[in-house]
């Protein structure tokens, strides 16, 4: 495979970084995009110890911000952190011409790479998984991240269709929302695609197969502590990498306060709590309640400083 080079926080064989944050969207109290506090959270993710950032992805709110939100979005945080940071932009939708419109837009925003989901609710076959994120890397020069998250789209990219497309000049890294360490497994050992976990709580089983990072949600809040158990991992210290991932299993249980694949109304919630508005979600997205926010809130004062 050919190599590319990376973005500012990147370096061979992890394209992206090591730790990435799936930043919320901040949005006014009318509900409108706040690219100002956009900027401002993309510096306070950097400065917690992220040196990778995705926006416009699930977390993001990509199904419901518009194609003119979103590159306002990539140019804000690229202008706060484009030289600490890679920024890798979600570009992917069920539509593959518009996905190549988007991977289009990105590049010309400005980001580091591109995110690429599953085609979700049409369940094409595993051919048209191929022609589809060929299709997206093809679109323009920003090495790709791909999202196999089969709990959202249904259809899981299959190990052989990911060995297939690892053979893509610009298809460089996996997000790995399945979580299925044997199926990664071999595509780990069988090309030279970076892993990502994409799953908090399953970080540190991922890197200790080989996997490289994660893109995290509960990084919002407690960078610090995911930075140092990805470097402790990375450097092959599962001792400390274990005592940090048990020191934030509080914040895996926040995170699942707010319902099942609500992890953006986790960390909207856990930054006003911690002094940060970034505003509600859009809908079909609900606040969190005043008691799922008291629980969370609780959760959080679990877990104490960084050692």
């Amino acid at each position: 495979m050919t190599t590319l080079s990376a973005g500012p926080a990147g370096r061979p064989g992890r394209p992206f970084g090591t730790t990435l944050t799936a930043m919320v969207t901040p949005f006014t109290a009318t509900g409108e995009l706040d690219v100002d506090a956009a900027g401002q959270l993309a510096v306070r993710l950097v400065d917690a110890g992220n040196n990778g950032l995705v926006v416009n992805g699930t977390t993001g709110e990509s199904p419901t911000t518009t194609d003119g939100e979103k590159e306002l979005v990539i140019r804000a945080v690229v202008e706060a952190v484009g030289d600490r940071a890679t920024v890798v932009a979600g570009v992917g939708t069920y539509d593959t011409a518009h996905s190549v419109r988007l991977a289009k837009a990105a590049e010309k925003a400005g980001a580091h790479g591109a995110l690429v989901v599953t085609p979700y609710y049409s369940r094409p076959q595993q051919e048209g998984l191929l022609a589809h994120f060929a299709a997206v890397a093809d679109a323009s020069d920003l090495p790709v991240m791909l999202y196999d998250i089969p709990p959202r789209s249904v259809v899981a990219i299959a190990p052989d269709t990911l060995l297939r497309l690892a053979e893509h000049p610009r298809i460089t890294a996996v997000k790995d929302a399945k979580g299925d360490l044997l199926a990664g497994s071999k595509v780990i050992a069988g090309s030279d695609l970076a892993y990502y976990s994409g799953d908090d709580p399953l970080t540190v089983p991922w890197m200790s197969i080989g996997a490289v990072g994660i893109v995290s949600i509960i990084a919002h809040v407690v960078g610090p502590h995911v930075r140092a158990m990805v470097d402790a991992a990375e450097a092959g210290d599962y001792v400390t990498a274990r005592r940090l991932h048990e020191a934030l299993l509080p914040a895996h249980r926040a995170m699942g306060r707010t319902g099942s694949g609500a992890g953006l109304v986790f960390a909207k919630t856990a930054l006003r709590l911690q002094g940060f508005g970034v505003g509600d979600p859009r809908l079909p997205q609900i606040p969190a309640t005043h008691a799922q926010t008291d629980l969370i809130a609780k959760d959080l004062d679990e877990i104490g400083p960084l050692q």
